[in-house]
């Protein structure tokens, strides 16, 4: 095992459509696809796309759909400890002008305890804030045994203040300050105060600011993709988590501005197609993204 990834295990179903039925009418739409989703587990399939050799926990119900999920991992050469729910959680997504609406069906109501992991050759750990029992288990013990550890926090769950003090990188969203009540620069210090030699938030279309142990604020901006390009935005910011996890399990000597900038050529990729599987890159295809593509002018006012 390279890493560990624990989180939720979804079935993404995506889809194209102008019309969304409302009554008793139909609609036929444009596209759709089917694949693995979940923000752990995403980050989970592109890091192996990757080249890395991520474990997975993550919930796992006795039903056709978790079988397909299996298989899907199976493809990935990514091993799966599952902790046993009744159900597996779908979740239909419908991107549109570079956003996109969710719907989701979850069933986190764990039958059992999460399962005791040997973390033999582990060199990282990466949390999603479910599954938060067994995120504080293994954060713990990472943070003591020197592996790093890193969180995405796309939203404040209910352990993650608990968590943050063993976090290593912590890349939040701009839903978290939202949920904190902060601005940005005031989370980035929310962040540095739990002890996070890496901090991070992301805001989408405008970049990303982030700190690293120098401790100053620096900005990352977006790379500037063609609105007419942008086909499913959904996914993008799990696949970035991966990428950086992937970056770093690779070239574990090189600074986080460059894992930085990796993850974000992954993204790039990732918002020009639909589903998740179709959106994970190759090196390949984060290198001719990182080429296609300039930086976005920097606009102070977006980052406040």
């Amino acid at each position: 095992m390279q890493a560990l990834f624990i989180g939720q295990a979804y079935i993404d179903i995506t889809f194209l459509t102008d019309v969304m039925p409302t009554g008793d009418e139909k609609a036929i739409a444009e596209d759709y696809a089917v694949s693995f989703g979940g923000n752990a587990v995403t980050a989970a399939f592109c890091c192996a796309k990757l080249g890395g050799k991520p474990e997975l926990l993550c919930s796992q119900a006795d039903d056709w759909l978790a079988r397909m999920f299996l298989d899907m991992a199976a493809k990935y050469g990514i091993s799966v400890h599952g902790r046993k729910v009744r159900e597996s959680s779908l979740s239909f997504i419908m991107p549109h002008s570079g956003k996109r609406a969710i719907v989701r069906c979850r069933d986190n109501e764990f039958l059992h305890p999460f399962p005791p992991l040997t973390l033999t050759g582990m060199k990282a750990l990466h949390l999603d804030g479910h599954m938060p029992d067994a995120a504080l288990h293994y954060a713990k013990t990472c943070r003591s045994l020197g592996i790093l550890t890193s969180i995405d926090g796309g939203a404040v769950r209910e352990n993650t203040e608990e968590l943050l003090p063993f976090i290593d990188v912590a890349v939040v969203s701009e839903r978290f300050c939202q949920q904190l009540g902060k601005s940005v620069g005031d989370t980035l210090s929310y962040l540095r105060a739990k002890g996070c030699p890496i901090g991070a938030v992301t805001l989408g279309e405008h970049g990303m600011v982030w700190y690293d142990k120098d401790g100053r604020d620096q900005i990352l901006p977006a790379l500037d993709v063609p609105l007419h390009k942008v086909i499913d935005s959904n996914g993008a910011g799990d696949v970035f988590h991966g990428a950086y996890i992937a970056s770093y399990l690779r070239w574990p000597d090189r600074p986080w501005s460059q894992h930085f900038r990796f993850a974000r050529g992954a993204s790039t990729h990732a918002i020009q197609h639909l589903g998740n599987e179709a959106s994970l890159p190759t090196l390949d295809d984060i290198e001719q993204a990182m080429i296609a593509f300039p930086e976005k002018p920097q606009a102070a006012s977006a980052y406040s």
